[in-house]
Order: structure tokens, then sequence, then C-alpha cells
């Protein structure tokens, strides 16, 4: 049975457990080969280019007899991972000034006031072995509303780790400090970013 191509915004898992997420199938310009570029959750967040035949392709059993993983690379069904279920609350965008840089006491109030439920059940992960399920939650998000709404609900296991690569994905610099500081500062950018995208869609 031939697999299904990757898609741009898919998470695979390598067979040595890191994984990665699909940027764009490319198109060598003097060959014709088909190309995966796919980015690291882990790391630096480096991209990399693989032929689209080796990256779809088998694991070497001789080089590789203990690995149990059928496929060099394989998808990973993100509907797998525990949900976050977050009651929804009303923030009155057009009483935001963008201009003007929130006030701690402000953001802890409407981080404080959030319901955040079943999220005590989350596994623990290994840092250095696999990417983050938090971090994958909010790379998967559609708005920057949900990002905003899954950052207040995984406050309590915030990591300057977890912020820097938040940050990263959004194209951020989040100043070196207090861990809670960074992370009403990452909260601020996602706020405004969110109020920015809400005033696109009524255009």
């Amino acid at each position: 049975m031939k697999r299904e191509i990757p898609r741009t915004g898919e998470v695979f898992r390598h067979f040595k457990n890191k994984m990665y997420q699909i940027v764009t199938i490319a198109t060598h310009s003097e060959t014709g080969e088909k190309l995966v570029i796919y980015q690291a959750l882990y790391g630096d967040y480096s991209c990399c280019a693989r032929p689209l035949d080796m990256f779809m392709s088998e694991v070497d059993k001789e080089k590789y007899p203990e690995v149990t993983a059928k496929y060099r690379f394989e998808r990973v069904d993100l509907s797998e991972l525990e949900p976050i279920h977050i009651e929804p609350k009303v923030v009155d965008i057009e009483s935001v000034d963008v201009k003007a840089e929130y006030n701690k006491t402000e953001c802890e109030e409407v981080i404080e006031n959030y319901d955040v439920k079943d999220t005590s059940d989350l596994e623990e992960y290994d840092e250095t072995e696999q990417v983050n399920p938090d971090l994958l939650r909010f790379l998967d998000a559609n708005t920057y509303e949900e990002k905003r709404n899954l950052l207040i609900s995984m406050k309590d296991r915030m990591t300057n780790d977890l912020i820097d690569n938040i940050a990263a994905s959004l194209d951020i610099a989040v100043n070196d400090g207090d861990i809670e500081e960074r992370f009403l500062s990452l909260y601020n950018c996602v706020t405004t970013m969110e109020k920015y995208e809400v005033i696109d869609r009524l255009r």
C-alpha cells in the first residue's frame, strides 16, 4: 500500500523518537526530484531537506535491528494527545489599548480568572527525547485566541525552554529574567497578536 505524501503542518516522529513538522514539499530545480522540507521541534528548530523517497522509506533493519518502527518517519496523530479543556472567557477587545504595555496586575487577573481543567493527568516527558506536548498543542492551534488560552492553561507548567520555543515559533524574542515576568511578556505579545487577528477578520 502506497503511503500518503506528507502535508504542510503535519508532525512526524523519526524512528529515533525525535519530532519534526513538515514545512513543505519542494521540487529540485535541476533534477525535478521531490524533497521534504521539515523543521525540528526541539533544539534550535533547524530545517532540513530530504528526498521524498528516503523520507517515506522503511527503517534499515540490518543497520538498526533493535528498532521496532517500520518506517523512517511516521505521522503523529495529534488527536491522540490528551486535550486541555478550557472554560471560555470573553475579553472586550475594544477596551485594550495596544499602544500601551499591559499592566502585570491586569494580566495576572485575566489568567487567574480562567478555570483550567483536566491538566493533572498530563504525562511527564523527557525534554531530551521528545517535544513538550504543550508546545505541540500551541503549534497546532489555529488562532491567536486559542494560543492565548493555551498559554493560560500551561502557566503552572511553564519553563524557560518552553517560553523560548514558543517565542521562536512566533518569531519574537522574550528578554531574560524571572520566569513569571517572561511568561507575562509572552502573554502580552500573543494577546496583541490576537487583537490584530480580530481586526483583520472584521475587515
